[in-house]
């Protein structure tokens, strides 16, 4: 999401919990010790360990003695007490949640030892939606080891866009600074991801889903488990890994056919970036099921611990209540330096967002339905895709075209997007302020905005769906379904 002046948290920071923590990495391979930051007044503390595919699985627990540790800010290292789980060897590939809770059991060997058998707390949740919380949660990805890759995807999940809205310490990328912010001196805003919070178990920044209010927007409920949930149910095998991982280690793509990203993947450093470039030019496909793409970069610190953004143009100051989006000169845009067109085959500045209450039905309209994409789904060019579930938004990307001779859209590759890119349904967007669209600044106002989906093939085939909300209507359109399993099964 942009930054917006009058777009305020309305996720409350909770009341201080009877257990909180979070992972001193968001990742960890199966075989290899899982370190947990805890937080609580509780003599002991108890985590049980969950699965979430297409249906959540407890996967075992631990137990530790309990010490008190004070909140921090959001740009520092909390730095809670420390405690340490092997994870079993034979956990496969996925992401887990921790849900954390106060500990009656009677403190012997038995129970101070991890505990992988441990029966799950009654009645067990059946889905990602019962285990989110805005504490006592935290999340992490098991990766699989080189040895142990046999799945063809890897499933990437956007740790950095979710400690972007996280608010744990009274924080975020978002909103103003004040003194005495360390940041006000150098514009960069920073987070840590050693806090609460990144996915799930903190406060997060934005406005409720009008479209969807079981979870708050920027949480792993929200956006990846449904896809991730659906993925598995439809009988694709994948590995997970976080941007973290990718950003640190340009051979993680090794040995993968297809690289997925859903919901929202906002935020990228320069490393992830290039990892992934690469890994399209060695042939290597790439299905985005999202929207609003890489469109801010960070920097991450050293040792991984923590991101810095840059926001406002030199000579706006860091407390100004501005949108930085309406504005050209941001430092970390990344379309004001090498627009990730290039990548992704479209760009959030040629669509927009819209951010509050519920939005008019719009869907894409389609061409170029002879291909393989639209097999199954009895669409033909024209035809609406996704309207009647407002399948373009929140926010959604497009690319600069024109309409040919026939009237079909095709790309102009003004804007970066490879002039190979093929566009397969375009959603023409409402500009009038009163329907609630925002649009962020752009080199050329014409044409029109619109969200565009389509794919281009440069090594790799990168497929890009163009809106947030796709994995929304994997469970409720059947054509959106059959699009995403023709898009899996061509490319992995």
């Amino acid at each position: 999401m942009p930054d917006a002046q009058h777009d305020p948290a309305l996720v409350a920071p909770p009341d201080r919990p009877a257990v909180d923590g979070y992972p001193a990495r968001p990742s960890v391979r199966a075989g290899d010790t899982l370190r947990l930051h805890v937080s609580t007044r509780a003599a002991r503390f108890r985590a049980d360990f969950y699965r979430c595919g297409a249906r959540i699985r407890h996967m075992g627990g631990t137990r530790g003695p309990g010490r008190y540790a004070p909140p921090g800010r959001h740009d520092q290292d909390w730095q809670w007490p420390g405690h340490d789980f092997t994870v079993p060897a034979d956990w496969p590939s996925g992401v887990y949640i921790a849900v954390l809770s106060p500990d009656a059991t009677a403190a012997t060997a038995a129970t101070a030892a991890t505990a992988p058998k441990a029966a799950p707390p009654d009645p067990p949740p059946t889905c990602a939606e019962a285990l989110d919380a805005r504490h006592s949660r935290l999340l992490f990805v098991v990766t699989p080891g080189p040895s142990e890759r046999t799945a063809r995807i890897l499933y990437k999940v956007p740790v950095f866009t979710y400690h972007a809205y996280n608010q744990s310490g009274g924080g975020s990328l978002y909103g103003t600074l004040r003194p005495p912010e360390t940041e006000l001196r150098t514009a960069a805003r920073t987070v840590t991801l050693r806090r609460p919070g990144g996915g799930i178990g903190g406060p997060v920044k934005g406005y409720p889903d009008a479209h969807d209010p079981r979870t708050p927007r920027q949480t792993f409920a929200h956006w990846d488990a449904p896809f991730i949930a659906w993925l598995e149910a439809a009988g694709f095998s994948a590995d997970y890994c976080t941007d973290l991982d990718l950003h640190e280690s340009p051979q993680l793509t090794d040995g993968y056919r297809l690289l997925i990203s859903a919901g929202h993947d906002e935020y990228w450093s320069e490393p992830v970036r290039r990892h992934v470039t690469a890994f399209r030019d060695r042939g290597g496909n790439f299905a985005l099921f999202g929207g609003n793409t890489c469109w801010w970069r960070v920097t991450v610190t050293d040792d991984g611990s923590a991101l810095r953004c840059t926001k406002h143009p030199p000579g706006v100051p860091p407390d100004a209540h501005v949108d930085i989006d309406r504005l050209r000169g941001s430092p970390d845009h990344w379309w004001e330096s090498d627009p990730e067109n290039s990548l992704t085959g479209v760009s959030y500045r040629n669509a927009g967002g819209h951010w509050q209450g519920r939005r008019p039905p719009l869907g894409f309209t389609v061409q170029h339905t002879d291909h393989a994409v639209f097999a199954g789904t009895g669409l033909r060019d024209g035809d609406l895709l996704g309207a009647e579930h407002a399948l373009v938004g929140y926010e959604c990307d497009g690319a600069a075209h024109r309409r040919d001779a026939s009237g079909r859209a095709v790309a102009t590759g003004a804007d970066g997007t490879p002039a190979d890119f093929t566009i397969l349904g375009v959603a023409d967007l409402p500009v009038d302020p009163a329907v609630g669209w925002q649009f962020a600044a752009r080199e050329d106002p014409d044409p029109a905005r619109a969200a565009t989906f389509g794919l281009y093939t440069r090594g790799g085939t990168v497929f890009t769906g163009a809106t947030t909300d796709w994995a929304r209507l994997l469970a409720v359109d059947p054509q959106v379904r059959a699009i995403t399993r023709n898009v899996i099964a061509l490319l992995s």
